[in-house]
């Protein structure tokens, strides 16, 4: 499976309602489009404007076939798009291979 690990720096004091708006809203529009979320959430420690989300395809193609046809979709453009980016000081993916088990291991692990 491919693996895409999402994390945001955030402006600051923002991270309580990005993680939010992330998680009641973003993250169900994103399932319910067919896009598995392994994990969401904002980072541990001292990190107070840093967040991260972690979803799983099927292969690099899916990848790609999903994510532009959820960001081109009218539930995300109407819906929670400008409540979530408008917080987003700037992002980084990394994309990464792994098997069926690790990514199950991996939505385990609390947000």
């Amino acid at each position: 499976m491919i693996v895409e690990i999402r994390t945001y720096r955030l402006k600051a004091g923002e991270r309580d309602e990005f993680v939010r708006v992330m998680l009641e809203e973003s993250v169900p529009l994103l399932r319910s489009s067919g896009i598995r979320v392994v994990s969401a959430g904002g980072s541990l420690g001292d990190q107070d404007e840093d967040a991260f989300l972690i979803r799983a395809f099927g292969s690099l193609a899916e990848h790609e076939e999903q994510e532009a046809a959820f960001y081109r979709s009218d539930p995300w453009v109407t819906g929670p798009r400008e409540a979530i980016v408008s917080r987003i000081e700037s992002s980084h993916n990394v994309l990464i291979e792994l098997s069926e088990d690790q990514v199950d291991a991996l939505e385990g692990i609390p947000h």
